[in-house]
C-alpha cells in the first residue's frame, strides 16, 4: 500500500494573485529604499517602466501555463520570457547593449 500524498495544488485565481503579489513586493523594494537612502532615486516613469515590465512578464508566463499543455513547451517559454525581461532590465538599468531606451 501506497501513502497517500497530499500534493499542494494552487488554483489558476490563486497563481495569478501570488504572481501580481511578488510583482508589487519587488516594486516596493525600490520605494523603501528611496526613503532610506539617496542612492536610490527613482522618478514616477522608473516605477511605470517597471511595473509594466514585471506585471507583464508575470502575466505572460501565467497566460503561458494556462494555454500550453506540454510542460517541457511551459518551461522553455516561460523561461525564455524572464531572460528577455532581464536582457531589457539590465538594458534600461546600466545600458549594456548602448541602445537610446538606455540613455546613451
Amino acid at each position: 500500500m501506497s501513502p497517500k500524498r497530499n500534493h499542494f495544488k494552487l488554483t489558476k485565481k490563486t497563481r495569478l494573485f501570488l504572481i501580481l503579489l511578488f510583482a508589487t513586493v519587488l516594486l516596493l523594494i525600490p520605494l523603501i529604499a528611496e526613503q532610506l537612502t539617496d542612492e536610490v532615486n527613482w522618478d514616477l516613469s522608473d516605477f511605470a517602466v517597471m511595473g509594466i515590465l514585471l506585471y507583464g512578464v508575470g502575466i505572460s508566463c501565467e497566460l503561458v501555463l494556462r494555454k500550453i499543455k506540454k510542460t517541457s513547451h511551459r518551461l522553455l517559454l516561460c523561461v525564455f520570457l524572464l531572460a528577455v525581461f532581464l536582457l531589457i532590465w539590465a538594458e534600461l538599468a546600466v545600458g549594456i547593449f548602448g541602445s537610446p531606451f538606455s540613455g546613451s
